[in-house]
């Protein structure tokens, strides 16, 4: 047997004693599920536990079929290797042992020992020896026998360079648009991935740069590392669209967490339903972020000054407050600005105060039950109700949007008379209840309950696709994560919506998270060096401050071509591509999408959408192309995508950039004019 064989033979051969293992974990944890339910223990122990038990359970058990390991590092004999001396591990994606007491079979990727399989180099090897990479068979499910080869690199003799197997993963073809990524992090990367969860992290990547792998090895790499932190603070990741969050679902259990919550903004603040659309001067408006401070005058507005004195029953006697005092109390709340809600009972509490002194002087201090009773009194809360009353956010956000007198004042100094025409209601509803409220809407009402009350926050947030939140979406993110932490993906090139951001710093104070450090990727290792070239041609066009990126992929194919009938074009392409491997992406102005499934659909082409992949040809409008990828992907007349919004180059520079092996671009009319070298 060839020493290569028999390596192999010897590593499939440890990935059965791994897989049993597996399996012996899973069947150990259902039982302890079962064991752990007759536990006797306090209420909040046995809930604990019962919640460690079943979240462990439900892991293994939805454990995805697929290699147990991926790389494995051998440390040298010396003082540099540390308490790793002559010791081997091998990584993967979660851990594994024969028994908890026992050393393990495999250490997760997120384990310390592990980024030195990510970050050691024949210049600082850190005391590995060898690191092996394992290479299996394209969709395996964790066979053995699809161990199909590995690559060792002799770190301390100096030894390094181009992975193959992480090159071949990289650029294989997929079946979606997203992939397991463990195994192909790159030192840059995972640098960012391990930071503080205290530290907030702006990622500005190129397309194909990694962003995305980054902001989800960041989210599973934290959970692991804080495990009882994130479970009391919670960890969010917000996307820009369904599609992204379903094929991001499909990679975190590939990272080993199942239990992320994933939302858009939408979600997060949906009060009530959307049942109106805004016109895009209202959009712009309600988006900007100068309407926090026409929502907080509106809000404040509502707190109204003392009429009256206040005589509060104590038996036969009556204490009194004067109108001075009570005026006091308020203008001393208002001026420490609290949430309004807090505000409310500063200014009972005070009033409180007042009738103390006063009992304090004529007969002693008095107990507790009597300040309860004090604050429970009818004139104190009839005087509470009267300069400071409850008020719901939705009431402040109708009466802005519908009384032109409330918004005149609140808008003072802030609005011009155009930008307060454009956002009041043609015709407002009789009351807030049965308002229609638009999306832009419900980001006002959200600042308003912000105003009122704090609302449950997050110990870290991702967001992804953050250069097209509005500022006024930003503060939405802010206020949950007042005392956490934002890792923030994105590309100010991509920005597609009107508000979109065309710097990060400003992006940064919007989410209150101007300390973020901004890291920059600009070297891809999706998309080939001749897509990013040719989409590159937009960035001087974009009034956007990025780098232009670069590729170390030089595979890949570009085809322009200039046809008489973009749909006869559009089925040869396709046809052909079928011929091949991998998953086709085929993306038009919304309008021509119909059409061009119909005419596939002809043609004897089997179609999906961008929420159904089950196809491998996808036909989808170019607006939510964002975030996905495709092996090749079929671009058809740019012309129209660039016309159909006021962002048009940003978007197709999106759309251009979705392909990773090949990109045809199929056109009647002339291209843009950015993009003709002429």
């Amino acid at each position: 047997m060839k020493p290569l064989d028999h390596e192999l033979s010897q590593e499939r051969t440890y990935h059965d004693t791994c897989r049993a293992a597996m399996a012996s974990m899973v069947e150990e944890s259902a039982e302890q599920v079962v064991i752990g339910e007759d536990v006797s223990a306090s209420g909040a122990d046995a809930e604990a536990l019962g919640y460690t038990l079943r979240s462990r359970a439900k892991a293994l058990l939805e454990e995805p079929d697929r290699p147990l390991f991926f790389g494995r590092l051998s440390f040298e004999d010396s003082l540099q290797a540390g308490d790793h001396r002559r010791q081997t591990y091998y990584i993967g994606r979660r851990r594994l042992s024969e028994h908890p007491s026992t050393p393990p079979l495999v250490v997760d990727w997120r384990a310390p020992v592990s980024s030195t399989f990510y970050q050691a180099s024949a210049k600082d090897p850190q005391g590995v020896a060898v690191r092996r990479r394992f290479g299996w068979a394209a969709g395996s499910r964790g066979a053995s026998e699809d161990l199909s080869g590995m690559e060792d690199e002799h770190l301390t003799a100096g030894e390094s360079g181009e992975s193959q197997i992480v090159a071949s993963e990289i650029e294989r073809p997929r079946v979606g648009p997203m992939r397991d990524i463990a195994a192909t992090i790159q030192p840059e990367q995972d640098d960012l991935v391990r930071s503080q969860l205290t530290d907030s992290v702006c990622v500005q990547g190129a397309p194909g740069t990694g962003k995305t792998a980054v902001g989800l090895h960041r989210a599973a790499y934290l959970l692991y590392t804080y495990p009882q932190r994130i479970q009391r603070s919670g960890l969010l990741i917000i996307g820009p669209n369904r599609t992204f969050l379903k094929y991001i679902s499909e990679v975190l259990p590939s990272l080993g967490e199942i239990d992320i919550r994933q939302c858009m903004i939408a979600d997060e603040i949906a009060r009530h339903p959307v049942q109106a659309q805004d016109a895009e001067a209202a959009a712009a408006v309600k988006h900007d972020s100068r309407m926090a401070q026409v929502l907080r005058q509106a809000l404040y507005a509502r707190v109204g000054s003392p009429s009256e004195s206040v005589a509060v029953p104590d038996g036969s006697y009556r204490w009194r407050i004067s109108v001075e005092e009570l005026e006091e109390i308020v203008a001393e709340v208002r001026e420490e600005a609290p949430l309004y809600a807090v505000g409310r009972e500063r200014v009972r509490a005070r009033a409180v105060q007042v009738l103390q002194r006063q009992v304090e002087r004529r007969a002693g201090p008095p107990n507790n039950e009597w300040l309860r009773k004090m604050g429970r009194a009818k004139p104190i809360s009839a005087f509470v109700d009267s300069v400071w009353r409850k008020v719901q956010p939705e009431e402040v956000v109708a009466s802005v949007l519908s009384d032109p007198d409330i918004l005149t004042v609140a808008a003072d100094g802030i609005l011009s008379a155009d930008e307060q025409k454009a956002i009041l209601w043609p015709k407002p509803p009789r009351s807030w209840k049965s308002a229609k409220w638009s999306e832009a809407d419900l980001v006002l009402i959200d600042e308003v309950a912000g105003l009122i009350e704090r609302p449950e926050g997050y110990g870290h947030v991702v967001v992804d696709e953050a250069q097209d939140l509005s500022p006024m979406q930003c503060r939405v993110i802010g206020r949950r994560v007042d005392f956490g932490s934002v890792t923030v993906l994105g590309d100010l090139a991509q920005g597609t919506t009107p508000w979109a951001a065309r710097n990060w710093p400003e992006q940064l104070v919007h989410l209150g998270k101007q300390d973020a450090q901004v890291v920059p990727l600009t070297m891809g290792f999706r998309v080939p060096a001749k897509v990013v070239e040719f989409a590159n041609r937009l960035i001087g066009s974009l009034d956007v401050d990025v780098p232009p990126s670069r590729s170390l992929r030089r595979d890949g194919e570009l085809m322009i071509r200039n046809v008489p009938d973009t749909v006869k074009a559009t089925i040869e392409v396709v046809r052909a591509a079928l011929e091949g491997e991998g998953s086709i992406g085929v993306i038009a102005d919304a309008p021509e999408v119909m059409s061009l499934r119909d005419a596939l659909a002809d043609a004897g082409i089997e179609t999906s959408t961008s929420d159904d992949t089950g196809s491998r040809v996808t036909v989808l409008p170019a607006e939510v192309a964002k975030g996905l990828e495709y092996d090749h992907v079929v671009v058809v007349e740019p012309a129209a995508i660039v016309e159909a919004e006021t962002r048009g180059l940003h978007r197709l520079y999106v759309v251009l950039t979705r392909a990773v092996s090949r990109l045809d671009v199929i056109h009647r009319r002339p291209l843009p004019m950015a993009l003709d070298p002429a």
